[in-house]
């Protein structure tokens, strides 16, 4: 598709030392945690000033996100911004998140790399970077057993994938492609029925018989299994180290240039973050439900939660190699015309942030800003 055109497209790891979780949570009960730094620190550290009177943070309320998640149940991002208040904002897809950030009315949000290509194009590299990664993996492609037992068997079956030229979409096509398979990017028919789904609506798709399976993210995948499918494929197989980016941590440049403190104050809360779900996994898992059922008003059960946490990898790194190869099966797609993404990393402040915890630095693999 035209750059104008949309890409619309937890297994704790160690991030540099140690890569921890990070954004995409849906969190269930914090309690029991009075060992952790939570509002009462936010409160000690209050006479901190910073440039800004708040930061407008926006996430999803999906695992994906957990280091959104969890860094605001337990006010570890508040914390480190001090007099400075949250606000945070919830969305249900990236388009409407990147509108935001565009609009000026968000200031720093976890989104992934689809829409963030998406949105740095459409401007022209004006509107957003790349300040940090966050998660990698929880993709997976689940089937019906009893239509598909094989990879094979999915020529001829219906497959869903949450939205024409997501993440997920753009994998998926480009898996079919190396099959050797033909399937139109635009109407999605061919020798796979690539059916674009919203996530809310594929398990009731699914139980219905309407599709035969999806390549989705979590949790996603882990509902589609507890109602009898099968996990045929965990995308992580098909990357160079079992990592992807499924999550970044970007940025309003206009907010950028003018508060840079801020925005260094918010990777420390996320680096922070990502340590402490490393070190408490169970705690963290608990607290991104808690988060997920304050923002959405229903908690994970732990049938889908416990598989889907275990699946995703948290990490500082936003391993921007990946985010090019994600680029260039959007372009062999046709979803997409070949973009440039010089400038769309800036992780100046998440370096610092790293080098002063006393961990390795990460690499914006030459899309940085010249």
């Amino acid at each position: 598709m035209s750059a104008a055109r949309s890409l619309v497209s937890l297994r704790v790891i160690a991030a540099t030392a140690a890569l921890p979780l990070l954004l995409t949570a849906c969190g269930y009960g914090s309690e029991g945690q009075k060992d952790e730094p939570k509002a009462a620190n936010a409160a000690a550290d209050a006479g901190k000033k910073l440039s800004a009177s708040e930061v407008r943070i926006g996430y999803f309320p999906n695992l994906t996100h957990a280091t959104a998640l969890v860094g605001l149940q337990e006010g570890l991002i508040a914390k480190e911004l001090g007099a400075t208040a949250i606000k945070p904002q919830t969305f249900n897809a990236g388009p409407s998140e990147i509108e935001a950030l565009n609009g000026g009315s968000l200031d720093i949000g976890f989104i992934g790399p689809s829409p963030s290509i998406n949105g740095y194009v459409k401007s022209k590299g004006s509107n957003l970077r790349i300040i940090s990664g966050s998660a990698s993996g929880g993709v997976k492609l689940v089937v019906n057993p009893e239509k598909i037992k094989t990879l094979d068997d999915l020529k001829g079956k219906k497959i869903a994938t949450p939205q024409k030229g997501n993440t997920q979409d753009v994998a998926f096509l480009n898996w079919i492609a190396e099959k050797g398979w033909s399937v139109d990017p635009e109407s999605g028919k061919g020798d796979v029925s690539v059916v674009r789904t919203d996530n809310k609506v594929t398990p009731d798709a699914f139980k219905q018989g309407s599709i035969d399976g999806a390549w989705v993210p979590e949790p996603t995948a882990s509902k589609l299994v507890s109602d009898g499918g099968t996990v045929l494929l965990d995308e992580t197989s098909l990357w160079p180290d079992k990592k992807f980016v499924i999550t970044n941590v970007i940025v309003s440049q206009k907010f950028l240039k003018e508060h840079p403190d801020v925005v260094e104050a918010v990777l420390r809360g996320t680096v922070n973050t990502n340590a402490w779900i490393n070190a408490n996994p169970d705690k963290a898992k608990a607290s991104a439900n808690a988060r997920l059922k304050a923002d959405s008003g229903k908690e994970l059960d732990a049938k889908v939660l416990d598989p889907a946490w275990q699946s995703i990898l948290v990490t500082d790194d936003p391993l921007a190699t990946t985010l090019k190869t994600e680029s260039d099966w959007a372009v062999k797609a046709k979803l997409l015309d070949q973009p440039d993404l010089t400038g769309i990393y800036d992780l100046t402040l998440l370096n610092k942030v790293l080098k002063t915890a006393g961990k390795p630095e990460v690499t914006d693999a030459g899309l940085g800003a010249k």
